[in-house]
């Protein structure tokens, strides 16, 4: 059973997972840059001028992948979760 690739899917213990597709195959031309499709773009919410944080995975093999995210999320998502964190420290010290 193959679920789409925008519908999430389930393990043993039934969490919802995200589930990802190749999505698109791109070149890096000799000034290291790259497009990202027009349809890429679109599903994903990007603007001209969006700012991208660029993560990369490394394994044992050296690095592997690639994910990129909107900064402003990146920064949002850091404050969510360390900001608490961050608060406690200041508070006991």
């Amino acid at each position: 059973m193959t679920s789409r690739p925008d519908e999430p899917r389930k393990n043993a213990s039934t969490q919802e997972l995200p589930c990802c597709a190749l999505e698109s195959v791109v070149s890096v031309d000799e000034r290291g840059q790259m497009v990202l499709p027009k349809e890429i773009r679109e599903a994903a919410g990007l603007k001209p001028g969006d700012k991208l944080a660029v993560i990369m995975w490394r394994g044992a093999r050296g690095s592997c992948c690639l994910t990129l995210i909107k900064a402003d999320e990146l920064k949002d998502l850091i404050r969510e979760k360390l900001g608490p964190m961050i608060k406690d420290l200041i508070q006991t010290t």
